[in-house]
């Protein structure tokens, strides 16, 4: 999971006042790692060269989420579906008790304020249990390489808030990656079928959310 930063990093957002070169902006998503049991059967899964709101947006009430891992969300306040709704996406994900984990990432990235500033994304949020798979040295030695996390993490996310119908494919990642999701309807896999999507389809104020039970490597690990 060690893996050198490139010059492409998750600043595909024209829109995105951050360069992630810097990527120091303090997260809003201030939650500490914690290992909250979410999914457990996994459900499953064009792109953009800039980070701007290209794709179609996907109308937040297009659809409702799907998937099994689903029933680990939050049933109301502030991290349920309806609470994440209403927040940008790294502050939404700080109430969600099942992405504990990812947010404490994203805090110690320096990621927050620019996911929560992007316009029309799409983020694939390993849950908890995606990263208690990692070996718990390679999480520690992930946490304490900036530069590493950073480019795993944008490795999640892609321009445009794609819905369920518009998933499938290759996708040009924030890294500056490519991401292959296949699948359809409420079956979708994501990385050449090495994360299934457990929770599909969360909006946030500003990004669509797809819930994975693995942690996504970029190719040059």
């Amino acid at each position: 999971m060690k893996i050198r930063r490139t010059t492409a990093t998750l600043a595909l957002l024209a829109a995105l006042p951050l360069g992630l070169a810097a990527c120091g902006s303090s997260t809003t998503a201030g939650s500490t790692a914690s290992s909250s049991s979410a999914a457990t059967t996994p459900a499953a899964t064009s792109s953009s060269d800039t980070m701007t709101s290209s794709s179609t947006s996907a109308p937040a009430a297009m659809s409702k989420p799907f998937g099994a891992g689903c029933a680990a969300v939050p049933a109301t306040g502030t991290g349920s579906f309806e609470g994440m709704s209403t927040d940008p996406v790294a502050t939404a994900a700080s109430h969600n008790p099942v992405l504990s984990t990812l947010v404490t990432a994203v805090g110690v990235a320096g990621l927050g304020d620019t996911l929560n500033s992007a316009k029309d994304i799409t983020v694939f949020a390993p849950y908890n249990g995606a990263f208690a798979k990692l070996p718990p040295a390679t999480l520690k030695a992930v946490l304490a390489d900036k530069a590493t996390l950073t480019k795993i993490l944008t490795y999640h996310v892609i321009a445009g808030r794609l819905s369920p119908d518009q998933l499938a494919g290759d996708h040009k990642t924030l890294e500056g990656g490519t991401v292959t999701v296949a699948g359809s309807g409420e079956a979708f896999t994501v990385g050449a079928g090495k994360a299934n999507v457990i929770c599909g389809n969360v909006q946030t104020a500003n990004a669509t959310v797809y819930i994975l039970d693995s942690v996504l490597m970029p190719p040059a690990a």
